[in-house]
């Protein structure tokens, strides 16, 4: 059960009655101003009791229980690549942020006789967005009535990925384990029927275990999940065996709310989801509350906006995505070709960026620290001003790689000419398009 803040506040230093104890009371060795203001930080899960050297032991045991995340954190890994869904804290991302983003497995058969060859293009699928390399997460392996072991070996020699392994017969199950050592897989599923069997396997291989209920049957899944942790399992993932959309959203949203707002530690772990066909309802599945997404088939045409969707809802809000500030060379600038200045909010720096490219012209690119703010935003804000890009020029040291002393700042920002040029005597300012798709037109007149 988890405690109050107040509860909390008993058991660490600030109300200790031991002398060696009370000693370290409000030390802000945890990063807050008091033992009380860090109680109610663990009490709402935004802290870690790690964060206090000094609790007394015999208080460890119940903070411990009380701080641990409301949904396990899962692991599943092969060859570096590490997979890591849960320990989520909020229903909605507006709350805090999302951490852990769900991973994408595109399902293949051992039936299959290409299933090494999508297995290779899942692996080597990536894109670049915004500065990110967008990848997917692995392969699921389905144990259709072929040879389940040797197509686990060869799609794990085929794809570089974490792999989840779909078999429900012991047996077979085993024979996929072996065939996958070397990784930390994910088995699924532990049933009513074969929970003991399965637990067996996932506590001797050291694998996290999913475990499913017929039929959306939400105390059925809770009451098998604490017969699998009670075999010895900790690491385990909820199937809740609803595939449509309105029973999968209740289901899903049910389970999220019964571990964040009621602790319910029986049904705090991640969500596996089965998307089919179904780009859309995978979308669903992404944004309400799955921690594995199992897509049946692979085509870059649907992974690509799923992958940007999650990339956006796993950002966190209050932190935009950001390139680092400081001098970007585009098509191998000289001396004599224009500079620019942007902002170093991502999607700006990269409308831009491309816009010069896709011109031809070379050019020096100058990302002044806006605090991951875009034009208008950071103007506004007073975070982009003529001061911020005086001091972008003169600490970069841009000046040194020019011929000439010439910029271009956004049309947006047009305001700014007079007191840049107070700020950088002897430079020429000039006024740039508004958008960045009128750059190419723009750099052609006035470079080309």
């Amino acid at each position: 059960m988890a405690l109050s803040g107040l509860e909390i506040y008993k058991l660490l230093p600030g109300s200790s009655k031991n002398p060696e104890v009370k000693k370290h009371a409000n030390c802000k060795e945890c990063g807050f101003p008091t033992c009380l203001a860090f109680a109610m930080k663990l009490g709402q899960k935004q802290a870690v009791l790690a964060q206090c050297p000094y609790v007394e032991e015999e208080s460890k045991a119940k903070l411990e229980a009380s701080a641990a995340p409301p949904i396990r954190l899962i692991t599943i890994s092969a060859n570096g690549r590490k997979l890591e869904v849960g320990n989520e804290t909020v229903l909605f991302r507006h709350e805090k942020t999302f951490y852990h983003e769900p991973g994408l497995f595109v399902r293949v058969k051992d039936t299959q006789a290409d299933a090494a060859e999508v297995a290779k293009a899942v692996g080597e699928y990536m894109v670049d967005y915004v500065g990110m390399n967008l990848t997917m997460n692995g392969v699921a392996v389905e144990a259709a009535g072929g040879d389940f072991a040797a197509t686990v070996a060869a799609v794990k020699s085929a794809c570089p990925l974490p792999l989840v392994l779909l078999v429900e017969d012991p047996a077979a199950a085993e024979a996929g384990l072996t065939a996958a050592q070397g990784t930390q897989s994910l088995l699924w599923a532990a049933t009513p029927d074969n929970w003991e069997a399965m637990a067996k396997l996932a506590a001797q291989y050291k694998v996290p275990l999913a475990v499913r209920a017929a039929g959306g049957d939400l105390d059925a899944l809770a009451a098998l999940a604490e017969q699998v942790k009670g075999a010895g399992v900790e690491d385990i993932v909820l199937d809740p065996g609803v595939r449509d959309y309105d029973s999968s959203l209740a289901a899903f949203t049910q389970l999220r709310r019964l571990a964040l707002k009621h602790n319910e530690r029986n049904v705090g772990y991640p969500i596996i989801a089965f998307a089919g066909d179904d780009p859309v309802l995978a979308g669903q599945h992404i944004a309400k509350y799955a921690g594995f997404v199992v897509l049946d088939r692979f085509s870059s045409g649907t992974v690509y906006p799923l992958l940007v969707m999650r990339a956006n809802i796993f950002t966190d809000p209050q932190k935009p995505i950001q390139v680092k500030p400081g001098i970007y060379e585009i098509n191998n600038p000289k001396p004599g070709d224009p500079l620019m200045v942007t902002t170093n909010f991502s999607i700006t720096y990269f409308s831009v960026a491309n816009e010069i490219e896709s011109s031809g012209i070379p050019g020096w690119l100058l990302v002044a620290d806006a605090e991951g703010m875009s034009v208008l935003t950071a103007w506004a804000a007073g975070k982009f001003d003529a001061e911020r890009i005086a001091k972008s020029v003169k600490t970069t040291g841009v000046a040194e790689k020019l011929s000439h002393q010439r910029i271009v700042i956004p049309g947006h920002v047009a305001v700014l000419m007079g007191e840049l040029e107070e700020e950088l005597p002897g430079w020429e300012i000039n006024v740039g398009p508004r958008e960045a798709v009128d750059l190419p037109n723009f750099l052609k007149m006035q470079w080309g």
